[in-house]
């Protein structure tokens, strides 16, 4: 799929878990509910780090841009070192490491640590990066009309504002994970869930998606999980833009009022 319909899908993943959380008792804090929604809108343009055409590749300038030729190089020595017989040779890392559920885990895990052991500044940081992922994903026409600058700007304003949001007592920095020390633990798991609707929303695309690597599937380590070729699509098609991205809205919508308790 696309940039916008990816951070959209990942946006509405993050209300859905919102509503399932409700469901289960414990209910998201509306603040946690937000971040969170904003956070995995972000991560779902994560995984396409890999590809040098890809928004997240070009929205923190050379930065991204040098990030990408770093997690294509190792994406592509990663994929040449475990592919099995069946596994056909590439050029290029699109589509291989960044998109398993393995590297989703790891990178989530990476920020919950990081969020706890490495105090508001690194929750800022984490914040910041998505922030600007999102405005990048969800508000891509204006996003591409500004300049980078505005877009930092915003999501470096946003970081900061939604931070002190989340830090007043009961307002979510302490969701799901309550005891002392495990402040922003939560902050991973939209992440992950964010990667996982990527690799989800990629699955059901012409190429399909590298998911469950490293488990052999018909003898290749790397396989393309998706449905039946005749249920795919192609990025950017009528399907994405008419069926899906509406879906997404609409899915998005109630479950953001399940989760705050209003329907349901």
């Amino acid at each position: 799929m696309m940039g916008p319909a990816h951070s959209l899908s990942g946006a509405a993943a993050w209300m859905g878990a919102g509503a399932v959380a409700a469901g289960v008792g414990h209910p998201m804090p509306w603040p946690t509910l937000v971040v969170g929604a904003l956070i995995s809108s972000g991560a779902a343009l994560a995984p396409d780090l890999d590809h040098h055409a890809a928004t997240i590749s070009h929205s923190f300038g050379p930065l991204s841009k040098a990030a990408c030729k770093i997690i294509d190089g190792i994406a592509h020595a990663t994929y040449n070192a475990t592919r099995g017989r069946h596994d056909p040779r590439r050029t290029g890392g699109h589509r291989t490491l960044t998109h398993t559920a393995v590297w989703a885990a790891l990178i989530g895990t990476g920020c919950s640590a990081a969020a706890v052991y490495g105090g508001r500044w690194a929750v800022l940081a984490i914040l910041f990066v998505h922030m600007v992922l999102a405005v990048e994903g969800l508000l891509w026409r204006a996003a591409r009309a500004s300049s980078h600058v505005i877009v930092w700007l915003l999501g470096g304003f946003s970081a900061w504002v939604l931070a002190e949001v989340l830090d007043d007592p009961g307002n979510g920095k302490a969701w799901l994970f309550t005891q002392p020390g495990q402040h922003y633990m939560w902050i991973g798991l939209p992440i992950i869930l964010g990667a996982l609707v990527h690799c989800l929303g990629d699955a059901i695309t012409v190429s399909g998606c590298p998911l469950l690597w490293p488990i052999p599937i018909a003898s290749k380590r790397w396989y393309p999980l998706g449905p039946p070729k005749f249920m795919r699509f192609r990025a950017g098609s009528w399907v994405e833009l008419k069926v899906l991205t509406p879906a997404f809205f609409i899915i998005g919508g109630a479950s953001a009022l399940g989760a705050l308790g209003i329907l349901g």
